[in-house]
């Protein structure tokens, strides 16, 4: 396993030697884990000592460059720490802990084998593939944040309150959503715990069975399908540099141009008066309530 003394020492070593120049960007974070095979964690720290050395800074919109005027450099040898013992737990808690920070994109067998310091192989006596790893993965999520309390007595407040929880999950692990199917799910034991606390609400006002799972999947379709924007944010952010807000401010211009043009009058219209600012959390309960409202709707003889 790599560790940062070494990362470290390879980074100065071309600062040094003028390979890198001053303003010339150095690897990011995400570089920096896929080349070494180490965690977020240690790249962040590493590209942090490096400017508490001066020898880089972090330009907004660029990244992290070399310093205009770099310091001497020093070598720290490596060292190694010795391989532990580890369990099926550690195995998919380090899992979770990669693509919570670096996106399911990075999720690898090797990679976890990496963050614990073992061979690759040895994770193979803990799960037999990838794919039941993520399966474990996503069924610790949902066992993390299990519902305990009875439904409510009220079918759509059972409902808000497993949508909630669901947007819940996604939030805190952003990875859940892309990795979980609609048509091939994952049968786990804390995923369908979930669906018979949303089906047991719903059961007990005596609706159709067909009637039933259907308002689970379209509730659960609504908000995986908001949730899967999620990911794909912060992996942005991480390898741009720039939040949600200063990538639009870097649309501005051409934003600007094309609604000057002409070519769209309603959007123009419409954004003009609308002054909106895009917040998921927001668009999340905007979309729940309207599509409980909907359901609500239904006549009972279709129920």
């Amino acid at each position: 396993m790599a560790e940062s003394a070494e990362i470290l020492a390879s980074i100065r070593r071309v600062i040094a030697s003028g390979e890198l120049k001053p303003g010339d960007r150095v690897p990011s974070t995400r570089q920096i884990t896929r080349r070494w095979g180490v965690a977020m964690a240690t790249a962040t720290r590493v590209l942090t000592i490096l400017q508490q050395e001066g020898l880089v800074v972090a330009r907004p919109g660029i990244g992290t460059v070399v310093a205009s005027a770099p310091p001497p450099v020093t070598v720290t040898p490596r060292t190694r720490n010795p391989p532990t013992e580890v369990t099926r737990e550690d195995v998919v808690r380090a899992a979770i802990a990669i693509a919570d920070a670096e996106g399911s994109g990075a999720l690898s067998m090797r990679r976890v084998a990496t963050e614990l310091g073992v061979a690759t192989m040895s994770l193979y006596r803990h799960v037999p593939s990838k794919d039941e790893l993520i399966e474990r993965m996503v069924d610790t999520a949902f066992a993390d944040h299990r519902l305990t309390e009875p439904p409510p007595d009220d079918w759509l407040d059972a409902l808000r309150a497993g949508a909630r929880r669901l947007w819940a999950i996604f939030r805190r692990h952003t990875w859940v959503p892309v990795v979980m199917s609609l048509t091939r799910p994952q049968v786990t034991p804390n995923v369908l715990a979930y669906s018979e606390w949303v089906l047991s609400a719903m059961a007990g006002a005596g609706f159709a069975p067909q009637w039933i799972f259907q308002v689970h999947l379209t509730v659960f379709s609504y908000v995986r399908g908001l949730a899967v924007s999620l990911e794909p944010e912060v992996v942005a952010e991480q390898e741009t540099g720039l939040t949600y807000e200063e990538f639009i401010d870097t649309r501005d211009t051409t934003f600007a141009a094309i609604l000057s043009s002409g070519a769209f009058p309603t959007f123009q219209t419409v954004m003009a008066g609308a002054d909106f600012d895009l917040d998921l959390d927001e668009q999340f309960e905007f979309g729940l309530r309207h599509l409980l409202a909907g359901l609500a709707g239904v006549p009972p003889a279709d129920r």
